[in-house]
């Protein structure tokens, strides 16, 4: 199973990538554990600079912008 991160502090951005991620999992079947992370602390520990931030399985691969839905799709599937 992965482990999927999203890193922000709940703005329109981080909202988008949140619901991205949710819809590319259903459209793949694939079963993942999700999790927002919007706690400043929390998130240093990753060293973040610009949000929002996509971990899959803790790496980094998507900062600062939308994670498109079939960007995810192929990131999850590599």
């Amino acid at each position: 199973m992965k482990h999927i991160k999203i890193l922000g502090t709940g703005c329109a951005k981080c909202k988008a990538t949140y619901s991205n991620v949710l819809e590319a999992l259903k459209q793949t079947g694939i079963e993942a554990d999700v999790t927002k992370i919007e706690d400043i602390e929390e998130m240093m520990k990753y060293n973040v600079l610009a949000t929002p931030v996509l971990l899959i399985d803790e790496v980094s691969k998507v900062k600062g912008r939308v994670a498109e839905i079939n960007e995810i799709k192929k990131l999850l599937t590599e």
